[in-house]
């Protein structure tokens, strides 16, 4: 047997309680994070059968340490050291604090290069596999388990405290802190690979360290804009996918299914986040997310608004997917063609060539002008380039309907 979706949900938000109460405990990262997972193995095999234990955090708090311990046992240069700390282990010690910030800063180590700075925290923190880190950095899975071991034993090297950096560093580490809770609810949002659109879990994982860093840092103006744009775009979730799985584009979205709550909290937050002197990537995406969610449908949409909030974002922030998503806009405000002209401008980007999104809003874009025979051939190659199979089955499904 497999866990449940509930109990699968548990242990994402409880491997990195675990891993912290660990690290306060024992200080090896390294270790740690390995006798974490093996402990939540060990629940997924266990828990459907014996049943959720009442304290599961204990459970594989216990389970963690004595995996740990039997590790630090076969090195015998370390005999001493885990004598002592094999008297210390009980199932009651298990602090109720919630490490997972200190964890996160953590994962940041100025030590590290950024990308295994995100990768780390994807695999410690927002429970992705090496797999779907290894897709989505677009890297063999093997080179990406290196990098992430590599990344452990340089914190290890290091020595650092298992604590909040203080002043500039903590700035700095927050910044990357952000894009990785971005980058995770991104996976969450849209898969990057396999049959479901989306996966909530991680989705609302994201969501949740967001809150608790605005909790930390309510003042932050791109904290609270990142936790408006994570918000207003969670809302959306339930009309994205018929009852099949199929992808339902956000202009053929039934709009009263999207979640009211969600919604009025993020606009909330996204005018909070405006509120300041300075303008981040987070805040201005929460105030074009807060404009589609202002509009009762999709032809009531504020596309000059939109347009104009992409523009500054590509200009602060320049990306070729910010400049993907203003040529879409630029096209509803402008017509088609002026999307393409700007659409034009990324074929010279390695990066976006042959990008499935690419192609996607390209062959949207021709369709719009009537070049069927365009638009067939971009969203067939759109569908090959995806590894998401409902967006396969979405874009195949709209060159079905252009088909000469």
């Amino acid at each position: 047997m497999t866990a449940t979706p509930a109990a699968e949900d548990l242990l994402r938000e409880l491997a990195p309680q675990v891993l912290g109460t660990l690290m306060r405990r024992y200080g090896q990262f390294e270790g740690c994070e390995d006798a974490v997972q093996e402990a939540v193995l060990a629940a997924t095999v266990q828990w459907p059968d014996e049943g959720v234990p009442d304290n599961p955090r204990g459970w594989l708090t216990t389970v963690a340490s004595r995996r740990l311990i039997d590790q630090m046992r076969s090195d015998h240069a370390r005999r001493e050291r885990e004598t002592a700390l094999a008297a210390e282990v009980t199932p009651a010690d298990v602090p109720d604090t919630d490490d997972t910030l200190v964890l996160l800063f953590l994962c940041c180590h100025p030590t590290l290069t950024p990308a295994s700075q995100t990768a780390l925290t994807l695999r410690a923190v927002g429970g992705l596999t090496t797999a779907e880190i290894a897709h989505a950095f677009m890297v063999p899975e093997g080179t990406m388990a290196a990098r992430i071991s590599r990344a452990k034993q340089r914190i290890k090297a290091a020595g650092s405290a298992f604590s909040l950096p203080e002043g500039a560093e903590r700035e700095e580490r927050l910044r990357v802190v952000l894009h990785v809770l971005y980058l995770i609810f991104n996976e969450g949002y849209t898969a990057s690979s396999g049959r479901e659109l989306h996966r909530a879990d991680l989705a609302r994982e994201a969501i949740r360290l967001t809150r608790m860093v605005h909790a930390q840092l309510p003042d932050d103006s791109e904290v609270t804009g990142l936790l408006a744009l994570m918000l207003l775009t969670h809302a959306r979730r339930d009309a994205r996918t018929t009852a099949s799985g199929d992808l339902v584009p956000l202009d053929e979205q039934d709009r009263t299914t999207w979640d009211r709550e969600l919604l009025d909290e993020g606009t909330r937050l996204a005018k909070m986040s405006l509120s300041g002197t300075e303008l981040g990537p987070y805040q201005l995406q929460a105030a074009i997310a807060a404009t589609h969610a202002d509009a009762a449908t999709a032809d009531t949409t504020n596309w000059p608004q939109v347009h104009a909030l992409y523009l500054i974002l590509e200009r602060i922030a320049p990306n070729p997917m910010v400049t993907l998503n203003r040529a879409v806009a630029l096209a509803e405000a402008q017509g088609p063609e002026a999307g393409l002209a700007l659409l034009a401008t990324l074929d010279a980007d390695e990066r976006m060539a042959r990008h499935h999104r690419l192609l996607s809003v390209r062959a949207h874009l021709l369709e719009k002008t009537g070049d069927t025979a365009g638009a067939y051939e971009h969203y067939r190659r759109a569908a090959k380039a995806t590894a998401s199979i409902a967006e396969r089955r979405y874009l195949e499904s709209r060159a079905a309907r252009v088909r000469p």
